[in-house]
């Protein structure tokens, strides 16, 4: 007996065999390769995305595939994919970290309000979500408009694959920018107001609901027998709260990865009046989680390691800022360098060293670009304060959890207990693939398989430190804001002419 998860990522495809007992048998990873035809564009090739689950999966040979009991996936979420009435691929797949259609979701906003984005689909228009991709489409590319005959979201595409069934789950859907999130169903209105076809929008089973069986030949491309069960599966970071353990009021994940998240789970659908924070519905039924997301947190220590400290390992680097004071005397870092989502939606939002001095030195820059990466999750923390969420302590993943250093930052900036789980969201597809087949009862007894590390507590020592630094640092994006936008402008400018002199 065992369960499979994969997790359809941008950078790769991981397959995970669990034991019912909580033990991983086996991973296998597959690359996927990324395509940038246009400065701001981000697409891939549905196909690759089925190559990479067959390679992930075959990669599991020998692990006891041919006794699995269900199948369920997580995956990167808003990207559309379009598909013909025959279930034929019509163009790439335009992904979430798209920034074409940034028009689009502007004329959203003016022509549907925010007053109804709030009361249709609890979310603002972002260049990122699936709708505004959809009027790009239309504006650019009629004929293939006209052929749409549905939109599926990524893991869904690997499910279609799998079972030979269209469908979707309110997790993934919630990303789309049409889909009621309150009432965990396609809206009756945004389609509408956007003038979309009927139909195009796949039915919604719940996260660990059967959608279908495994099918003769995708079973004989994956290595693995006909008829195995596949659940709805769920959102990255749904997925990855399962993995986690977070489900409930009163629990939340903060995940320093390439980019950082901060999610809580809420018994309704709670949202921000300014929808600063992102409302979707968990994986789990009749809950929902807010969500504050920062486009560059790991990336941010990325690129500050390869510009600046060439080969240096990540743990050396850490290790050195963690020798510098609270504060790191005077230096603030804002992490903006992809532009920003929570809470400032801003595009043009750039990363800024603020407070430099002769006196600091290459470990003090490290010390502030950690500090600001989280200081920005914690805008996220404040407002779902505000907002009535209690955050006694918070489970802690990605790859910046693993150094005790930045846990201790995160415990002290969020003031809350920080916890370390491994919470990769192909093991929260395995927790739905599981209930769907009635191995696990509940998702409560799923989670129960979910073991801590013991928490960081915040230091009191630093914690007054923080807040005076952190609230310098919020002042400095409303600062600063009309000089990105002009800086925006003059880039925009310079790229015409460079056009019009080529």
């Amino acid at each position: 007996m065992a369960l499979l998860g994969i997790d359809l990522g941008t950078s790769g495809v991981k397959a995970l065999l669990l034991d019912p007992d909580g033990t991983v048998l086996a991973e296998h990873d597959a690359a996927l390769p990324l395509h940038v035809p246009r400065p701001g564009w981000s697409e891939q090739e549905p196909s690759d995305w089925w190559q990479g689950v067959v390679t992930a999966v075959r990669g599991l040979a020998g692990r006891r595939s041919d006794a699995i009991d269900g199948i369920a996936l997580s995956g990167q979420m808003h990207g559309a994919t379009l598909l013909d009435a025959d279930g034929a691929v019509l163009r790439p797949c335009i992904l979430w970290n798209d920034q074409r259609s940034a028009p689009q979701s502007a004329e959203i906003t003016a022509r549907v309000g925010l007053a109804n984005l709030r009361r249709w689909v609890a979310n603002p228009a972002l260049a990122g979500f699936t709708a505004p991709k959809l009027l790009w489409v239309r504006e650019h590319e009629l004929e293939v408009f006209r052929r749409i005959a549905t939109v599926l979201l990524p893991k869904d595409y690997i499910n279609f694959r799998l079972t030979g069934i269209r469908a979707t789950d309110p997790s993934d859907a919630s990303g789309t920018l049409l889909f009621d999130v309150a009432h965990r169903r396609w809206s009756a209105e945004m389609p509408v107001a956007l003038g979309l076809p009927e139909g195009i929008l796949p039915p919604v089973r719940e996260s660990s609901e059967i959608i279908g069986h495994l099918a003769a030949e995708a079973a004989a491309e994956l290595g693995l027998p006909s008829g195995i069960p596949v659940a709805a599966g769920g959102a990255d970071n749904a997925c990855a709260a399962l993995a986690g353990g977070v489900v409930a009021d009163g629990q939340a994940l903060l995940s320093l990865g390439t980019s950082g998240t901060l999610l809580a789970p809420t018994a309704d659908p709670r949202q921000d009046p300014d929808l600063r924070l992102h409302t979707f519905c968990h994986a789990v039924p009749a809950t929902w989680y807010l969500m504050g997301v920062v486009l560059s947190a790991g990336a941010s220590l990325s690129w500050y390691r390869d510009t600046m400290a060439g080969d240096e390992p990540y743990a050396s680097l850490l290790d050195h800022a963690a020798l510098m004071p609270a504060g790191a005397e005077g230096l603030l870092f804002l992490p903006y360098l992809s532009g920003e989502r929570t809470p400032h939606a801003d595009p043009d939002a750039r990363g800024v060293f603020f407070g430099l001095s002769l006196h600091h030195t290459r470990a003090h820059l490290t010390r502030a670009v950690l500090e600001g990466i989280t200081f920005a999750l914690a805008d996220a923390a404040t407002i779902m304060r505000d907002l009535g969420l209690r955050l006694p302590s918070i489970r802690l993943t990605g790859g910046g959890a693993r150094h005790a250093f930045w846990q201790q930052l995160a415990a002290d900036i969020l003031g809350a207990p920080m916890a370390r789980v491994s919470a990769g969201p192909a093991l929260g597809a395995a927790f739905l693939a599981g209930i769907g087949a009635g191995v696990f009862g509940s998702i409560e007894e799923a989670v129960r398989l979910v073991r801590t590390a013991e928490e960081t507590r915040p230091n009191p020592e630093t914690i007054d430190v923080y807040r005076r630094y952190h609230a310098m640092f919020d002042r400095l994006y409303p600062a600063l804001r009309p000089k990105f936008e002009e800086l925006a402008g003059l880039e925009a400018a310079e790229s015409k002419q460079s056009v019009a002199r080529a």
